[in-house]
């Protein structure tokens, strides 16, 4: 187990029992930082560890934590608990303390647990603060390390110049997902379907899309669009005249004209053909991605790829011949198997090819992914992010004259790690920081697309999702229709 502790092989259970449970989140998410996500329940019976936390009216708040080796670890604080927004950073560093100290060891982003550290420097800096003041704050709040808290500074800065001509209230961005893939990876929750199995569904499928397209350029009518994404799945599992035939349409039914960016993934290098990239090229596609996720044809084999480092390498080089020049790349760290030996050497065959954009992500352990269903079937292999790793991949960005543009987090990270986006400057996925930033209205479109509704004088948020499965989306296109329509 991480974390400087042997535990027996068993499953180690955490009792975490509380008089109120208002702090209860970010307590758990605390302990499964430290404890690799071990299961937590409401309960001190059968338990190796527990978390006792008790809240008083009129005298100091208490945790105590009871370690596996029967050591009892004391804290008492004050503050008026029910006022969350006054004491839920104490709350947390005096959790983090007492983890620090039973551990040994510290996190890299500290106490902090949610999926957007880049919003509280951006709050800070749209407060009035400095620059030093506003990562001094964050170093000495959330008890990050210092290259966390530099790197989230970076990132904060670029997004401000990048967005600074964005007119939130009248301005939205577009999602379109393609739910279909030429396999299923290993690590994926995502709305995903082999195309071979659902070859026969894609056309009634891109019907049902087309009428959800039609609603949204009427509903929108009068703002103007941003930035366009097209995911998925693999957008490029489509046939080329599918892929036309789509592109056409979103050109036909948007006005255009104040579109910065227009992203499609072309993720899988098994997907792309030569005649697939030149009809990216002469459609308003402005951005590309090309993801192999890692440069060593045995992981890819193991994650379920379908495809060899060797395909990647000329999908990347075709994209170039064809003519584009905003390219992303996606990498993860901490696949099944490798470790920094195998990461080193995926970072030097992309810098070789010496993509525009470089999207690093950290491995999570997904619950709806195959990996963690059958993950006693991995054990032995997951070796999980490292800060090395992570401090590899921003060497090999800065020498490739890129600087991180966005960064965000999720659960279920072994190691407490993020995602980050790097790019040469002026090549930034816009959509990428937008949807980050939630100022911004995001209308998504497709099976398994979640809109996000920004009301800023409001400071509310509102969601809407489309069902996942195929099938159903196509038989229920009018209900997802009208949840937009209720929003809009």
């Amino acid at each position: 187990m991480e974390m400087g502790r042997e535990f027996p092989a068993e499953k180690t259970m955490i009792g975490l029992v509380a008089n109120d449970d208002r702090y209860d989140y970010d307590i758990r998410t605390l302990l499964q930082a430290f404890f690799d996500n071990e299961k937590i329940v409401a309960d001190t019976a059968n338990v190796r560890m527990v978390f006792k936390v008790t809240f008083h009216e009129d005298k100091e708040h208490c945790i105590l934590f009871t370690s596996p080796e029967g050591k009892v670890y004391e804290r008492h604080f004050s503050g008026n608990y029910k006022d969350k927004m006054q004491l839920r950073n104490v709350v947390k560093n005096v959790v983090y303390d007492i983890l620090c100290e039973y551990t040994g060891h510290t996190l890299p982003w500290g106490t902090l647990t949610g999926i957007r550290p880049v919003k509280i420097i951006t709050r800070l800096l749209e407060e009035g603060m400095s620059s030093k003041a506003a990562k001094q704050h964050f170093l000495s709040a959330y008890q990050t390390t210092e290259q966390k808290a530099d790197i989230s500074l970076r990132v904060a800065l670029r997004e401000q110049s990048v967005l600074k001509d964005i007119a939130y209230e009248n301005q939205y961005s577009l999602y379109i997902g393609i739910p279909f893939c030429p396999s299923r990876c290993l690590y994926c929750s995502f709305t995903s379907f082999p195309i071979k199995l659902y070859e026969s569904m894609v056309e009634d499928y891109l019907t049902a899309l087309f009428l959800e397209i039609d609603f949204a350029s009427h509903a929108m009518r009068g703002r103007q669009l941003v930035s366009i994404y097209i995911g998925g799945g693999t957008p490029t599992s489509l046939s080329a005249s599918q892929l036309e035939r789509l592109l056409k349409k979103v050109e036909e039914s948007f006005c255009l004209e104040d579109v910065r960016e227009f992203t499609v993934e072309a993720g899988r290098p098994d997907s792309i053909t030569l005649e697939k990239l030149q009809v990216l090229y002469h459609s308003p596609v402005t951005r590309i991605s090309i993801n192999p996720q890692t440069m060593n044809d045995k992981t890819l084999e193991l994650i379920g790829r379908a495809h060899t480092v060797e395909q990647v390498k000329r999908a990347y080089v075709l994209a170039r011949e064809v003519g584009f020049d905003n390219v992303n790349m996606d990498l993860i760290m901490g696949l099944p198997g490798e470790t920094m030996t195998e990461v080193s050497h995926t970072l030097s065959e992309i810098s070789r090819l010496k993509p525009d954009n470089l999207t690093i992500h950290s491995l999570a352990m997904k619950r709806a992914s195959n990996l963690n269903i059958m993950k006693e079937q991995y054990e032995g292999m997951l070796y999980g992010t490292t800060d090395e790793m992570l401090r590899r991949a921003d060497q090999v960005a800065e020498e490739l004259s890129m600087q991180p543009y966005y960064l965000y987090r999720q659960k279920n990270i072994p190691g407490n790690f993020e995602n980050i986006g790097y790019s040469i400057p002026g090549k930034e996925g816009i959509y990428n920081i937008l949807i980050m930033e939630e100022k911004h209205t995001i209308l998504a479109l497709g099976a398994g697309a979640s809109s996000k509704y920004v009301y800023s004088s409001e400071d509310r948020i509102e969601r809407t999702e489309n069902v996942k499965d195929v099938k159903l989306y196509i038989e229920r296109i009018e209900e997802m229709i009208e949840r937009k329509r209720s929003m809009l």
